[in-house]
């Protein structure tokens, strides 16, 4: 497990940035739960919880001039 700052990635921030509407619809329309809170416990339980330590053990780089919100 990580802890401190992540490296930051430029191809995956400019992938996250620049994926469609379109395509999330499309994902949408196929995927009821597609894109809704809490799915991750359902389908990947593991997965899931890896995911929520890593983000309460790490920050980024761009958050660090971000106020945190609960």
């Amino acid at each position: 497990m990580k802890f401190g700052m992540r490296k930051p990635s430029l191809k995956k921030s400019f992938k996250a940035r620049t994926t469609g509407k379109w395509k999330r619809e499309l994902k949408r329309s196929i995927n009821p739960y597609y894109g809704k809170k809490g799915t991750g416990w359902i389908t990947n339980p593991k997965k899931a919880l890896y995911n929520k330590v890593y983000h309460k053990t790490t920050f980024s780089l761009f958050s660090l001039g971000k106020r945190k919100h609960k």
